[in-house]
């Protein structure tokens, strides 16, 4: 097979140490297989690697290919592998490719090597664009969901609602049928915001939580933010309900009053560190379901050029880019 082209950094810093290279592919063992590169959405997660604020977990991090998720098409197959052939559509993702655990090359490239058990096999009909634009933050979303119980007629609170796991955590509970209240962050506003036909959105001060967000009024909570929102959250659920952590983007740490406890609450969360196959094929088919019925929908996206990563580090560190990005071999 010949040299792939990736994106390879040697160091951690700005966007730039991103850089267009080709490498020799990766040996093919008998339960693994190839993906030919459609897509590779960019993640948070990339760009605090690529900053060195989450160094990856090795003595000798680098040459390190990022990227955490791809979109593809299965062009080789180990002499192992029994349940995929060529020209399967799939989606892999974490479960060692890049991220801070490393044990393969990631997704940045226009092929990739895993495992045969770490993929999702996709339905043809679907457009593995939609498909990539939902991929991690909709499996983050769904399993952190999953945490709070069955949700159909429950009132739930996502937290982050404007940022992609939050709102692709928006429309999975939709899906499933609770009524979502979301939660966003409007510097120098408190005020309660109705917006006809997509839900309640309650804006969030340091203070705590605009109306109606009022102490013991939802059944569960997908939070992403952590912080100062975390007390008022816990505060908000009614006895007997589960607050779901997925996210601490406003910090680690987090105050509430301990006798919240005794009523009781259920304080948990998921992160798909620990995501395996099985999981991700369960969490796929269940979003390609509710893609084809047309009650999910896809997030926002925008493609790059592959070899523009580092551009696309930038504007998302700009805030230049509202969706998800996602990189495309040309």
């Amino acid at each position: 097979m010949q040299d792939v082209h990736a994106i390879v950094m040697r160091q951690y810093g700005p966007p730039e140490v991103l850089a267009w290279v080709e490498l020799p592919p990766v040996a093919l063992r008998p339960d693994e297989i190839r993906i030919r590169t459609i897509a590779s959405a960019v993640n948070h997660t990339d760009l605090e690697i690529r900053a060195g604020n989450w160094p990856v977990h090795k003595p000798e991090p680098f040459p390190y290919v990022p990227g955490v998720e791809v979109v593809g098409e299965v062009e080789e197959i180990g002499s192992a592998v029994r349940t995929l052939r060529r020209g399967d559509r799939v989606i892999t993702m974490m479960q060692g490719l890049g991220g801070v655990r490393a044990q393969r090359p990631g997704g940045y490239a226009e092929s990739v090597t895993v495992a045969e058990e770490a993929v999702a096999r996709l339905p043809p009909e679907v457009d593995p664009y939609d498909v990539a634009a939902i991929g991690l933050v909709g499996v983050t979303a769904y399993e952190g969901l999953r945490r709070i119980g069955p949700l159909k007629g429950k009132r739930i609170v996502v937290t982050g609602a404007a940022g992609g796991v939050g709102s692709a955590a928006t429309s999975i509970a939709r899906a499933q049928g609770a009524s979502v209240v979301g939660v966003i962050s409007r510097p120098g506003q408190a005020d309660y915001v109705h917006t006809l036909g997509a839900g309640e959105i309650v804006v969030a001060s340091k203070q705590g939580l605009a109306p109606p967000l009022a102490s013991e009024s939802v059944d569960g909570i997908l939070d992403a933010v952590g912080g100062d929102l975390f007390g008022p959250c816990v505060a908000a659920l009614r006895g007997g309900g589960t607050l779901s952590l997925v996210g601490a983007v406003g910090g680690s740490e987090v105050r509430f009053d301990a006798y919240e406890l005794l009523r009781p609450v259920t304080l948990t969360g998921y992160s798909t560190e620990n995501l395996d196959g099985a999981a991700l094929r369960e969490a796929m088919a269940a979003l390609v379901r509710w893609l084809i019925d047309s009650r999910l929908n896809p997030p926002a996206y925008r493609t790059m050029p592959l070899a523009e990563a580092a551009q696309a580090h930038a504007l998302l560190e700009r805030k230049g880019v509202s969706g998800r990005v996602l990189l495309v071999p040309e």
